[in-house]
């Protein structure tokens, strides 16, 4: 069986023909698709067409990588991410990451979906992720480690870059955004969470509850690429929100502050 390196290698190898100079690389939550339409002369290409890629299995992620130019800085987005709760391993779910790296893109800016446990937060609020805390129960670092992606034993003391984080509160105050900070915590899913859940997780620090970003974040830090995750407060945790959750209404919020969180980008890839 082929090794991790050998396959994002084959990736990284398709993906080369289409990007020189990418200086950072975009993972799209759930209905945060407004950044794609501003991208001068995209270069669109299916994940089915790369080699050793996943395809995401949500309805609302599309299943493609988008190259091109936004306000002078040549990005790459992921229009799609994947789950631990579709079936894929870890290392399958923060498979993207590894090809990024020997792609040689130092960046990434990483938005989810997520509901509130701090009730000082509201819906349509967007978040600064400070900090998480993987409620996954498991690593996408477990297993042999190959040095030449990054080191066995990762440091996680600043998950997201001081220097990133100060750019995009800058860019914030500059646009008349307003944001919150806070800790992320990341569930496996799919179900939402149980209200003694997220009784528990507000015992521990969480402010917002989700069901992505924390494999990445962590697969990033680890190979070195500098990384900042704002999250979008699409609902109130369960026991907080009054009646059930839905996908659909989930999306629907998330669309709805998909334009300031564009614009909030926009601004951040202005000032690298």
């Amino acid at each position: 069986m082929e090794d991790l390196y050998e396959l994002a290698s084959r990736s990284a190898a398709f993906l080369s023909n289409y990007v020189t100079g990418v200086k950072v690389a975009l993972i799209l939550g759930s209905g945060l698709q407004d950044l794609i339409d501003k991208i001068e002369n995209p270069v669109k290409i299916s994940y089915g067409s790369i080699p050793n890629f996943p395809l995401a299995t949500v309805s609302s992620h599309e299943n493609q990588m988008i190259i091109g130019v936004l306000d002078g800085v040549m990005i790459m987005i992921m229009a799609g991410r994947f789950h631990y709760y579709e079936g894929y391993t870890m290392k399958e779910v923060t498979y993207p990451l590894f090809v990024f790296k020997l792609l040689g893109i130092p960046r990434l800016i990483i938005t989810n979906a997520c509901g509130a446990i701090n009730e000082q937060f509201q819906p349509g609020d967007l978040m600064i992720i400070t900090d998480f805390i993987n409620l996954a129960g498991t690593n996408p670092l477990i297993g042999v480690n190959d040095e030449r992606f990054g080191p066995r034993f990762p440091d996680m003391s600043n998950p997201y870059s001081a220097d990133l984080v100060a750019t995009a509160k800058k860019c914030a105050r500059d646009l008349n955004i307003t944001y919150r900070e806070g800790v992320y915590g990341g569930f496996m899913g799919p179900c939402y969470e149980t209200a003694a859940e997220i009784r528990a997780f507000r015992t521990l620090g969480v402010d917002a509850i989700g069901m992505s970003t924390v494999p990445e974040t962590i697969v990033a830090n680890y190979l070195g690429i500098e990384t900042i995750a704002i999250g979008c407060i699409t609902n109130m945790a369960t026991g907080i929100q009054k009646g059930p959750h839905s996908h659909e209404r989930v999306v629907a919020m998330a669309k709805q502050s998909s334009t300031r969180l564009g614009r909030w980008i926009e601004a951040i890839l202005m000032e690298l």
